[in-house]
């Protein structure tokens, strides 16, 4: 009967550590960034991208972009192909409440035109 009730416990682990994306993200505001890309993490349960961006200071700085499971980015009709490193995007979502460099993606907008649709907004 113990064992049973540890790996019933277990098993509900995960559950605990999902979030809402507004505790996380400012969902009164919006950014948008333009950069190169550095990295695409295709990984559940949050995909992400870093984006080196030039700052307004001249410098350049990296920006997270968190994006739902890669399962849905894949559903939503994405392939690993679609940002390679070196691509340029512009990248439109929801800022951090903490002020860090990283942004709760709704879209991606590629160099050639195409938009890839995030889905992260609720």
């Amino acid at each position: 009967m113990a064992f049973l009730f540890v790996v019933t416990f277990l098993g509900t682990l995960p559950m605990f550590a999902h979030h809402s994306i507004a505790l996380q993200f400012d969902m009164t505001q919006e950014v948008e960034i333009e950069g190169t890309v550095v990295s695409m993490e295709w990984r559940n349960p949050h995909a992400w991208l870093q984006v080196e961006v030039s700052a307004d200071n001249g410098d350049s700085e990296i920006w997270q972009v968190e994006f739902g499971a890669a399962n849905s980015l894949y559903r939503r009709g994405w392939t690993q192909g679609d940002l390679p490193v070196g691509a340029q995007v512009s990248v439109h979502g929801l800022p951090a409440r903490d002020g860090s460099n990283t942004i709760g993606a709704e879209d991606v907008t590629l160099a050639d035109g195409r938009t890839l649709f995030a889905g992260s907004r609720q």
